[in-house]
């Protein structure tokens, strides 16, 4: 069992690490499509140059994330593959239409205006279809006929839950996106668009918040075996709601170092990701033993242990030389005075 555990958690930072990368690169192809309009305020500029060098780093997460769960849980990947065929499936076609409108209208620059619009609109709608995997293995929409498992779609798409759930993916998308957005805009020197975002960021937070309470309201009714478990951390659910209120300082407070500059982002950025992930071990450790409820558990699921062991080593080492290398990369990418203002 100590062994599951470990492996559960691995593939648990993955999906935790994936989301929060992913809901801002989503989010900012999204507004570099709302704002490509707007060239006063040079925010499309800015949310461009966020996505050019992180786009591809991010994905690289979703193939970890893939090959986690194959090798380390087998038969729970054989089922989930079956359940998540059709939703799947979308997010595989809208995640390789998005990708290649991102390269084409870099390259295509006469038709740079609609690849923006399609790849914006592909990258809101991603983060929806991704959440909605989350209600699935809530167990309540699969069901078995001769020991296979099938996803009801009706039962699916008229649970209320299940659009709480987009809501928030589709709420904290905008929200984490502004915040970091707000944070690279200052650190450029790009002050219309920092207030622009910064704004979108007073705006987005409150709703994230609602959704969030939206959430736990429609899990008492459609999931209440993990709305029971969820609420046994009740400490650490209210500690979360805490470090939004030091977001809020963020969006609203001063900092100390930069007189007339309002809003400190940054310090915004940093919590709301323990935030989220405070959220998540709460949600986490609720969902388990199961992967999805009530007849797919981590142990019934495990692969081989020696097979785990091998697995999980290579993580390490591989994980070992790769991190250093994304610090890296994100130390450039946040700090290099050339990149950050750049004109384009």
């Amino acid at each position: 069992m100590a062994d599951a555990l470990i492996a559960i958690t691995v593939l648990w930072g993955f999906v935790f690490i994936y989301a929060v990368m992913a809901t801002m690169d989503f989010g900012a192809g999204f507004w570099s499509m709302i704002y490509i309009n707007h060239e006063k305020t040079k925010a499309t500029n800015v949310a461009n140059r966020y996505l050019s060098p992180t786009w591809e780093v991010t994905n690289t997460f979703i193939v970890a994330l893939v090959v986690a769960v194959y090798s380390l849980f087998p038969t729970a990947a054989y089922t989930l593959g079956t359940i998540l065929l059709v939703p799947g499936s979308a997010i595989l076609l809208l995640l390789a239409l998005r990708s290649a409108f991102l390269v084409f209208s870099n390259i295509a620059t006469e038709y740079k205006k609609p690849l923006t619009y399609i790849s914006g609109i592909a990258g809101i709608i991603i983060p929806g279809l991704l959440i909605s995997v989350l209600p699935i293995t809530h167990g309540e929409f699969v069901d078995y006929t001769n020991g296979t498992a099938n996803l009801n779609l009706v039962r699916l798409f008229t649970s209320p839950n299940v659009y709480t759930f987009i809501g928030f993916a589709v709420s904290s998308t905008l929200f984490l996106s502004s915040l970091l957005l707000a944070d690279y805009s200052k650190a450029s020197k790009e002050m219309e668009a920092y207030k622009v975002y910064l704004r979108n960021g007073k705006i987005l937070g409150p709703v994230t918040l609602l959704m969030a309470f939206l959430i736990m309201l429609t899990l008492a009714n459609e999931a209440e075996w993990l709305y029971e478990r969820m609420m046994e951390d009740f400490a650490l659910l209210l500690l979360s709601v805490g470090f939004f209120l030091i977001v809020g300082i963020g969006l609203y407070g001063s900092s100390p170092f930069q007189k007339g500059v309002k809003g400190m982002p940054r310090l915004s950025v940093i919590a709301v990701v323990i935030q989220y992930l405070i959220a998540s071990y709460v949600y986490g450790k609720a969902h388990l033993p199961y992967i999805i409820y009530p007849n797919v558990t981590i142990q019934a699921a495990f692969t081989d242990p020696n097979s785990f062991r091998a697995v999980f080593i290579t993580y390490i080492v591989g994980f070992a030389i790769l991190f250093p290398g994304f610090f890296y990369f994100w130390s450039l990418f946040m700090n290099d005075k050339r990149y950050l203002r750049q004109k384009g």
